[in-house]
């Protein structure tokens, strides 16, 4: 389902549209003037229980693998820490820390300008096609990549070929390879495909993606397997598990805040002249949250709460918990669709709906509700008054100043 207008199928007028911006940015400002001591020792203790997962997984695979009898416990208990670690690391801190959540405590190894993740996509990379594009044009046709990643039809909007007969394979080898296809995700597939990418950029950017695609197969596949000397094949092997044990539930989690039932895709003439407000209703109508306890949440990088983190990017995770009680009264308040589940049913409805738009639309019918009609009477403001949305956009600028020059 694409709308043609937010306020409308929302049933909101302009002013009650400006209000709720209002609401939102009083939100943050709540936020920003409460961090403190007990937000920078969360995410402290975080990063010491992931290096310490990390060490442990080493050390459990090198010692163990030197005896018969403790060699396949050695290797699920050290593939199992190195998953852990290796989840971690990825959703709740480095994603979260590029995100400049941390930003404000002006630790420099803490910092979205200085954290590399372990993974294959550059961080320089990733806070451009992420940071910037995704959270700027969020479940916007053509604009937002992460709608299929170049390679999957997730809109009954994109147009079918035959190619998309394939999407049952094609996610199978996404999910299990998620960390090389989220490397090649700035090079934008799509662009490259109609000619319209810049040569020399995608040159520097396929070196790049070479260097820290190299670096991430030496330490995982050939270093610490050669450490372990004669049990190297252990070793090796729970490398491989942990990795796609990380690309398997980072996939997962990704496709559960984008792809369920009531997540809304939007076309370009939808947006323009966007304001803050807007963009801010566009964020909750575009996301989709998911429900479970804390340990969850944590090892999903908060994107359980997608909602909030599409609202406020750049805000601290450990915050998210709050921050939905806000939005979600909030939400009730105005009738906004509010769009959560379980997990599995969230990531049954994604997986659904990447088996069914891989056959002509004609051929399966949408599983998105009918918009409401809206009101007759809705006072509309004029183009005149309509602020460029090229304006400041609260979250939006703050996580697009992460963005590549």
């Amino acid at each position: 389902m694409a709308i043609a207008d937010v306020k409308e199928y929302t049933h909101l007028t302009e002013e009650e549209v400006d209000q709720i911006g209002r609401e939102l940015d009083a939100i943050r400002t709540e936020i920003e003037e409460s961090r403190g001591a007990a937000d920078a020792a969360y995410i402290n203790r975080l990063i010491k229980l992931q290096r310490a997962l990390a060490a442990a997984g080493r050390v459990t695979l090198l010692v163990g693998s030197q005896f018969k009898e403790t060699r396949k416990p050695a290797w699920v208990l050290g593939a199992s820490l190195l998953g852990l670690h290796k989840i971690l690391e990825n959703m709740e801190i480095g994603h979260n820390v590029m995100h400049g959540q941390w930003d404000w405590m002006n630790d420099p190894e803490i910092h979205s300008s200085n954290w590399e993740w372990d993974t294959a996509q550059p961080a320089e990379q990733w806070k451009h096609s992420h940071n910037y594009i995704h959270h700027q044009f969020t479940n916007v046709l053509g604009y937002d990549n992460d709608i299929g990643y170049g390679i999957l039809r997730m809109a009954r909007e994109q147009k079918w070929s035959p190619y998309n007969l394939g999407q049952p394979i094609y996610n199978s080898l996404l999910a299990t390879l998620f960390e090389w296809g989220v490397a090649l995700h700035d090079l934008d597939i799509e662009r490259i495909r109609k000619g319209e990418k810049d040569p020399k950029e995608m040159k520097r950017q396929l070196k790049q993606i070479f260097r820290k695609g190299r670096n991430q197969v030496l330490k995982d596949y050939v270093v610490y397997p050669a450490l372990a000397g004669k049990q190297w094949k252990t070793v090796l092997t729970a490398n491989v598990a942990a990795n796609i044990t990380r690309n398997l539930w980072s996939y997962m989690i990704i496709f559960c805040g984008h792809f369920p039932d009531g997540a809304v895709h939007f076309t370009e003439e939808e947006i323009e002249d966007e304001t803050r407000a807007e963009w801010y209703l566009r964020q909750i109508l575009g996301s989709a949250n998911f429900e479970g306890g804390r340990t969850l949440h944590i090892l999903s990088g908060s994107l359980g709460y997608q909602i909030e983190h599409h609202i406020f990017p750049d805000l601290p995770s450990n915050r998210y918990p709050e921050i939905s009680e806000k939005v979600r009264a909030l939400a009730a308040k105005y009738d906004i669709p509010y769009t959560t589940g379980p997990l599995y049913r969230q990531y049954g409805q994604a997986l659904r709906t990447i088996m069914k738009l891989s056959l002509p639309n004609s051929w399966t019918k949408s599983d998105q509700p009918d918009p409401p009609t809206p009101p007759h009477d809705r006072k509309r403001r004029g183009d005149d008054e309509r602020p460029s949305r090229r304006a400041e956009l609260g979250g939006w600028s703050r996580s697009s100043s992460n963005a590549r020059a």
